[in-house]
Order: structure tokens, then sequence, then C-alpha cells
């Protein structure tokens, strides 16, 4: 007996042994962080991350092979306690979404018929498929087929419709989609997402110097979405109230409609839905990525800078501004007369941009208040720089320094920074130049109570750079216009006062290198012109005089015309560390162009707070058409009356400065979003009528 046990002790005790050796050769270590990553999944073992289980899907996160968002039932709050657990970059906790780029369905016409199999896929293979438009949708529903959660349906319109509701963003449906026209992004993404030369784009969507999806916008306004289009505009442009206003809308030039009728009046739209939400009494509310932790510095207020803090924001980082001025506006407020676009109307914009968490210094005047230097010690990671272009140029002719003269954008602001909106004026003044800040002087000065307003301009009306109907305004409220007439020099009357401006009168040569005919003196054809008050209003450059104080001055690549040199596309200046965009960065421009600066810069500060290589897309569509998307004519369009502006008639305006422009009805609003022919790459409606298979696609 006693022989048994001490042998069964004498095995137990050998396999003790051989286990615990066997433990240390054979040990398998589990991180723990799978199973607390785990925790948080749905617990679902759905499949639908590309995992055999949630204990595969928490495995492949926790090796860094997968974001922390690749539980696709979970939802956000999961991702961010996983981003947590993991330590990473909470912004990649965001929630993706299925997006559809294609609004054209089967209104493209076929180049051959097909009776195969009944797949994307296999019609892909032939010639890219059946119908001419070379990135539109197939129509056969891969998509619709491969989605498990019911979130993709075939719309009337024969195109797949994406439900974001049920949307989980597995990327099941840009899996399968030949065309990529299914594409899976999170918020961020789609805020940095600029036009691509494969892309279904509208001609008006790719000239808009801002990319906003103007077809889409509209379409929520036919369909009384006024929610939709107001977000539709905010993806690409935070100041819509603004630009509804100002934006002298270039893309209305290439609005197909314009080619047989006039174009459709896509500003008027966009001031109708940005007006609509600021007298709804409410917000729509604006989301934001995950904190980063990262700080940016935007220095300047105008729209370029506040168009830059808005996306950063957005895309989680802690934003700053620092403004000269006492209120952020820029060039919107302090150069843009309140006739056009009120102070209220501005203040409850960026009072909105402001409340995404961004703070705002205001009278803080680079080189003086602060460095650049002291804010890269404050822990900045980053600077956007964008100052404008607030020095005016000279006319640079004897006696511009008398008494009574001014400088236009000088003259502006003061105006703007009075209390009342009224500075002294004289009872006769001479505005020199042919742009927008001219025409602001003029209408500003005859609001002030001057009697008889000159525009003084060296070529014809035809080569005003003006906006038409600020020129056709101008006119209506009686400014007089002296056409090729060039000043020689500001009269004195003795005392140090200007009485008058001499000039030449002017005949036009050849076309110069802007493509307008070069004005020519005309030998003794001097002339005085009596006036008691000049401004000249030919132009600004930004003022640099604050790097005289910086300690990295001379690594700061300036241009001939004192702006910060820089890659367009980047805005990336020759400190890495800084960004600019705006005037800063093109010299004075369009505001839309500065917004449009102000995301393209966000971008690159983005992939730069990131530790990416800051670069753009090798198939960047910037200030470039799509060649096959330029027609010459447009068949099916029956003419219909363009919406007018409304605006107050002149006796209730000139005097005063009480908004001239109005905002169109919500039935004129409708009407003339039912002009819009629904433009894509391709197609298009010719009329809203017309039946979809009816549709016109031209190549």
């Amino acid at each position: 007996m006693l022989e048994s046990v001490l042998v069964m002790l004498g095995i137990g005790a050998c396999c003790g042994i051989v286990l615990s050796v066997a433990s240390k050769v054979f040990y398998v270590w589990e991180d723990p962080r799978i199973a607390q990553v785990e925790y948080f999944m749905a617990g679902a073992n759905c499949g639908g991350c590309g995992y055999a289980g949630c204990s595969a899907a928490a495995a492949a996160a926790v090796a860094g092979k997968v974001p922390p968002s690749v539980c696709i039932v979970a939802g956000p709050e999961a991702a961010a306690e996983i981003a947590a657990i993991m330590g990473v970059d909470p912004g990649t906790a965001e929630p993706i979404k299925s997006i559809n780029t294609c609004l054209g369905g089967n209104r493209a016409a076929d180049k051959y018929f097909y009776d195969g199999a009944q797949t994307c896929a296999a019609l892909a293979h032939l010639h890219g498929g059946r119908r001419v438009c070379s990135v539109g949708c197939l129509g056969m529903g891969d998509c619709i087929r491969s989605c498990k959660f019911d979130a993709i349906h075939m719309g009337p319109d024969g195109y797949p419709v994406v439900d974001e509701a049920k949307c989980v963003g597995c990327g099941a449906c840009e899996k399968v989609c030949p065309k990529s026209i299914l594409t899976v992004r999170t918020m961020s993404q789609r805020l940095l997402h600029f036009n691509e030369s494969d892309d279904a784009l509208a001609p008006c969507q790719q000239t808009c110097p801002a990319e906003i999806n103007i077809p889409q916008y509209i379409d929520c306004i036919r369909k009384g979405d006024y929610a939709g289009a107001v977000n539709t505009i905010r993806e690409r442009n935070p100041l819509l109230l603004s630009c509804g206003r100002v934006c002298p809308h270039p893309c209305e030039a290439y609005c197909r409609r314009g080619i047989e009728d006039d174009p459709v009046s896509i500003n008027q739209l966009k001031r109708f839905v940005a007006d609509w939400e600021m007298n709804s009494g409410q917000r729509l509310p604006i989301p934001c990525a995950p904190d980063t932790g990262k700080k940016v510095a935007v220095i300047g207020g105008g729209p370029a800078g506040v168009s830059c803090a808005y996306f950063l924001r957005r895309l989680g980082h802690a934003v700053s501004i620092f403004e000269a001025m006492p209120k952020l506006g820029g060039i919107t407020r302090y150069g843009i007369p309140e006739y056009r676009l009120p102070d209220k109307v501005l203040d409850w914009e960026i009072q909105g941009i402001l409340d995404l968490g961004i703070e705002a210094h205001t009278n803080r005047i680079l080189g003086r208040d602060f460095t650049i230097q002291a804010l890269r010690e404050e822990g900045y990671d980053a600077i956007f720089l964008g100052i404008g272009a607030w020095k005016d140029y000279s006319i640079g002719v004897p006696g511009e320094d008398l008494n009574g003269c001014w400088k236009g954008i000088e003259f502006l602001s003061k105006v703007a920074g009075a209390p009342d909106k009224k500075v002294p004026v004289g009872k006769c003044a001479a505005v020199v130049g042919g742009g927008n800040s001219a025409i602001d002087c003029v209408r500003t000065l005859l609001r002030l109570g001057c009697k008889e307003v000159y525009i003084v301009y060296r070529r014809t009306r035809k080569e005003m750079p003006a906006n038409e109907v600020e020129i056709v305004a101008a006119e209506h409220e009686g400014v007089k216009f002296q056409f090729l007439a060039a000043p020689k020099r500001a009269v004195d009357d003795g005392n140090g006062n200007v009485a008058g401006l001499e000039y030449l009168k002017m005949e036009l040569g050849e076309p110069d290198a802007s493509g307008r005919r070069r004005p020519v003196p005309v030998e003794g054809s001097e002339t005085i012109l009596p006036i008691d008050m000049l401004i000249s209003a030919i132009g600004q450059q930004p003022e640099i005089g604050f790097l005289e104080k910086e300690t990295e001055k001379d690594n700061l690549a300036i241009t001939r015309w004192n702006t910060f040199d820089n890659d367009p596309e980047l805005l990336q200046t020759s400190l890495p560390y800084i960004f600019t965009g705006g005037d800063a960065a093109t010299g004075p421009a369009l505001v839309v162009d500065a917004i449009g600066g102000g995301r393209r810069a966000a971008r690159s500060i983005h992939q730069y707070l990131n530790g990416e290589q800051v670069h753009t897309s090798p198939k960047s569509l910037h200030k470039k058409h799509i060649a096959e998307s330029l027609f010459k004519a447009v068949p099916g369009v029956e003419k219909k009356t363009r919406t007018p502006m409304p605006e107050l008639e002149v006796a209730e305006r000139i005097d005063s400065m009480i908004e001239v422009d109005q905002v169109i009805s919500e039935k004129d609003a409708a009407n003339e979003s039912n002009r819009c022919l629904n433009c894509c790459r391709l197609c298009y409606n010719p009329e809203k009528s017309v039946p979809i298979k009816e549709s016109v696609c031209l190549c």
C-alpha cells in the first residue's frame, strides 16, 4: 500500500515538473487590453467588421491593425473608450458613414445594350460600363446586396440612396462598388476632401472657390429641407450668411442653364437658407471630432482666419484666434459697408463659430502685443497667418497727402469703427479706382451726406473689375463716372487742403498682360475736377512690419507683393509650422476665395499636426475644370424668368446704412430651385417636369 502511494506521488511529482517546464517553454501571454477592448464591443460576433468575431477584432485593434472604431455596431462612445484603452488619438473614433457621390442614376445615356450578368462588377469590366458617363453609377445594385444592415436602397432616380440612421460604416458597399461612387468616410474626411478630376461634379461646384456642393443644397431647398441645405453649405463654407450677401457668385458664370437661359440665382438661394436658420430662433448643431490635444494659433479674424479656425475645431484641435481689431470679421466687418453686410448678421454668424469652443483674443496686434515666437513658446503646435491685406497703395501723385485725402480701406474702416457709422465728409468727392472697394467708398460717401461723388477710372466701364451689380447700384444712386482719366496731382487750395484733382485723359491701346487694353495718355489733355475730398482705392497689400521682431524672419519667404510665399494648394510657408491663406497669401481677392483658402490651410495643418507629410492629391482639380463637363449647348431647356434680387428703392436707402439687398421669399426660393437642372458631371434634368428617363447626358 505504501509503495503504491509513493509511486503515485512520484508520478504526480514528475507530471508537475513536466507541466512546470512546459508552461515556461510553451507559455502564451495574452495582452490584457484585448479583454478590455472586447468588453466595449457589441458582442454580436456579426462579422461586419471583417473579423471572425469580437475577440479577433479586439486583438486586431490592440495590434494597431484597425482603428478604435472597428466595431461597426457599438457606436462612437465605445470607440472613444477603446481609444482611451489604447492611448491613441481619439479623433480616430469618429463615426463613419457611407455617402453616394453620384446623383445621376439612369439619366446617363447608354453607349451599348447589355444582357449579361446583372452586376456592377461584371458590367464595369466591359469598357467601364454601358453608360457614357465614366464616373457614374452603373445601377445594378451590388452595394444594396452587400449591405447587411438594410441601409441602402435604390432611389426613384436610379441611384443608391443611403439611410444614414441605419448605416454603420462597415464599408461593404465601398468594397463592392467598382466605380468608387459609394465611399465610407468620417466627418473629418468629408470636411477635408477637395475636388478631384475623377469626382462626379457639376461645373458650378468645380468653379466655387469654397467647393460647395451646389446641386445638392439646391435640391434640398427644392424638397423643403432647409436644414439639409444649410448643413450641405456649412460642410464647405462656415460664413454662408456673409457669402450670401457679398459673394459675386463666380459659380453662376458656369451654370449650365445660363448657356440657354439666365443662370440659376445660386447665391440668392444660399442667402435664403442662411437667413432661414438665423431667423428660425435656433442654431443647427455642428458636430466636432473628439479633442486631439493639439493647439493652433490663428492670427487674423477675417474670413480666412475664421474659416481655418472653424475647420480645425471641427477636426478636434484647440484653436485660438488673435485679432488686431475690437471685433472679429476682418474685411467683412471693416472693409464691407453695413448696407451690404449688417454688423448684427456678422455677429450672429461669428458667434455660432466661436460657440464650437474657439477662443478669441481681440485688440491683440502682432508685433506689438505678441510675436509668433511667443506663441510657439506658449505651446501652439502650428500657426495660421490670415492677416489680410490692409495696407493701401498710394496713387503716387503730388498732393495726395493733403488734408481731405484718404486711402480706401482707411476710410471704410474709419466708418465701420465709428459708433454711429458716421465720419465727416466733404461736399464733393472723387474716388480713384474701379474695384469693389472704390464702389463701396462712393456709395458710403453718398450715405454720409456727400452731395456729389465721382469715380475716376483710367479705363472704361467695361474694364472695371468691380461686380456688375455693385456698379449698377452706384449708377442708380447717382454716382458720376469719369472714365479714361488718370490722376496727375491733387490740387492744393493754398492752406494744405485738397481743392481739386488734375487728371489726364486717356485712350485705350493694345491689351496688356491682364487681357485688358492698356490706357495711353492723351498729351495736353490735363483737366481739373473741383473736389474737397479725395480717396484712393486702387488696391492693398499685407502689412508685414511685424516681421522685424521675429527671430526667424529671414526664414519666412515673402513675395515682391508682400504676400507670404507658399504652395497655392498646400498653403504651407517656408517655415513648416506656419501656414497662410486669404489676402495675405493671394493679395486682395474675393471673400469666398479666403474662405476656401482657410479650409485648404486647415487640411494641411491637420496633416502637419498628425505627423503626416503635407500633401495634396495627384488628381487635385484646384481651380481647373473637367473638360468633358463644359457644354456649348444644353438641349431641352425652357426659358424661365430668373428671380430678381429684391432691394430697397434708392429713396429708402440713400440716407442710411440700412441693408439694400433683401432676401427672396419662400415662394421665390421654390421657383428658383426648380430652375436648377440638378447637374452632375454629364447629366442634367432639362426641367423638373420631364421624367428622369428623358434627362440628358451630353459627352
